[in-house]
């Protein structure tokens, strides 16, 4: 039935919030399940009621308690082990496919309740080339599972700040919360600003732990391997989607010159904005706030491909040069992240869906635009190796495209180029 064929009761001619008995019942039989278009009205979406919610217990909370500074663990990639053909993770999968060809691939069929081993080796290797992977309906994959196969991949991450669950003995996990009653903050910032992890001031920081989790690229180990799996959220069209963009698309972006010059430089990445974000929200700061040097190019353990490393939610400057040049370089990177398509991806989560990323290669942003629904995800993530810059490394793009037996890349535009919309 046409969407405008429907007739609303004389209560309204849009179905409220959390009901459908705005339609009149004529218009779905009664001995059928109700169809999406019996129920249609375009830009609004059901609000699922959490009067008994079955995930209290990872509910977010900040308990006041006072962590020691992270030492250094040693950190072996289980990337390496994996098969270059994924023969192990795929061979109980019923499809896999690729997003884009820079970032991101769903892989359908495969429990990762239940990986061996090899399995786990080869779907590190894969979200190290790959940088997010996506794995629908894994209603078995329960926080205790997700800490045990995060655990494999190396030691588990505890962030300093943001909530944890309600639930003692989940301090490495990370709540992603928000809900109907949550303000609306996006005029506090920039849109290219949310693709920067958690953030300063008290209005932005407590925004941005709403929306999305930390790459915390501060530690002196950021992160590498992280999942995220979507608890509660909203129904198919109702927003709350994640991006993704790959820092080494970013990087073969940048002109020859242009990479060789940011390879020799290095960027100061701090805690202290988080903290004090955190402190102004009345919020404890479990971890005393560090600054960090890390290279603005790295290089990848597993694939050899050279990344951008970079993060302005914490580089407050770059080393060795004038603040205007590094003011620059900084909203230059900005603006290559935050606004060329190619190199993102966007997921639109349902129930029970979980993505994998690798930190070290990807920034992500959240979505505003969902309320009023509960949007409630966890995260663990594990410490990796400190950054560094090989110089023999190599890049991605150019390795794809000798696969592909595709030209060298334009970047002055003498050729002419696929963009035909």
């Amino acid at each position: 039935m046409a969407p405008a064929l429907i007739e609303p009761v004389e209560s309204g001619s849009l179905p409220s919030f959390g009901k459908w008995s705005s339609f009149k019942e004529k218009t779905r039989p009664a001995d059928k399940v109700s169809r999406s278009q019996d129920c249609y009205s375009p830009g609004r979406t059901f609000v699922e009621s959490h009067d008994f919610y079955e995930h209290d217990d990872l509910c977010p909370s900040f308990p006041n308690v006072h962590w020691e500074p992270l030492a250094e663990v040693d950190y072996h990639d289980k990337g390496l082990r994996g098969d270059p053909r994924y023969s192990n993770l795929l061979a109980s999968a019923t499809d896999v496919f690729d997003y884009n060809p820079k970032i991101g691939t769903e892989i359908q069929g495969v429990n990762l309740a239940k990986l061996t081993d090899a399995q786990k080796d080869d779907m590190a290797r894969l979200i190290a080339i790959r940088g997010v992977v996506f794995f629908r309906n894994q209603a078995d994959f329960d926080i205790d599972s997700q800490r045990e196969l995060g655990a494999y991949f190396g030691k588990l991450h505890k962030h300093a700040t943001t909530s944890i669950p309600s639930r003692p003995g989940l301090e490495d996990v990370h709540v992603v919360y928000t809900d109907g009653t949550s303000k609306d903050q996006r005029a506090v910032f920039s849109p290219t600003f949310l693709w920067h992890s958690d953030v300063g001031s008290n209005l932005v920081y407590r925004t941005r732990r709403m929306l999305t989790d930390s790459q915390v690229t501060y530690e002196l180990q950021p992160p590498s391997y992280t999942s995220l799996k979507l608890l509660t959220g909203p129904p198919r069209g109702g927003g709350g989607d994640t991006l993704w963009a790959s820092q080494y698309a970013a990087y073969d972006l940048l002109s020859a010159p242009m990479q060789k010059y940011l390879e020799g430089l290095s960027a100061l990445h701090s805690a202290h904005m988080q903290a004090d974000g955190s402190i102004a929200a009345g919020r404890p700061v479990r971890r005393d706030p560090i600054i960090t040097k890390h290279p603005l190019i790295r290089t990848h353990p597993v694939t050899g491909w050279k990344s951008l490393f970079f993060n302005p939610g914490f580089v407050t400057g770059i080393v060795g040069i004038p603040k205007a040049e590094s003011d620059a370089i900084i909203r230059y990177l900005n603006e290559i992240i935050a606004t060329t398509q190619e190199i993102h991806v966007r997921y639109q989560w349902q129930k029970d869906d979980v993505a994998f990323w690798d930190n070290r290669i990807c920034n992500h942003s959240a979505s505003y635009g969902f309320a009023p629904h509960r949007r409630h995800a966890v995260r663990v993530a594990c410490q990796a190796e400190r950054p560094a810059f090989d110089p023999a490394g190599r890049s991605q793009e150019e390795d794809l495209s000798a696969l592909s037996n595709l030209p060298k890349v334009d970047k002055d535009g003498t050729r002419r180029s696929n963009y035909n919309d």
